[in-house]
């Protein structure tokens, strides 16, 4: 997983994806990871929930956190998160 991730809604996204693409199901992520369902599933959406249940699905799905120097956000990102630029004007006239 080498998503970017500056909001809880990607960190929801990429828990989600990561565990769609290892074939895990939900319940069982839940089940092995002492938590329910619903807090998978909050986490996933992108809600609070407590740092020691991310962990506890992290380490029920087999991966990890890595923290690195954030930077400045990309174009694409600042796009992604702020729309798309308008069209320019000057092609109207």
């Amino acid at each position: 997983m080498k998503d970017i991730i500056r909001l809880p809604s990607d960190l929801g996204a990429a828990v989600r994806q990561t565990r769609k693409a290892a074939g895990l199901k939900a319940t069982d992520v839940a089940r092995s990871a002492g938590r329910s369902r619903d807090v998978l599933h909050r986490l996933e959406r992108g809600d609070d929930v407590t740092v020691a249940s991310l962990m506890d699905i992290l380490r029920a799905m087999g991966v990890v956190l890595r923290l690195e120097s954030a930077g400045l956000p990309t174009l694409a990102e600042m796009q992604q998160r702020f729309g798309k630029p308008e069209d320019d004007d000057d092609d109207a006239a």
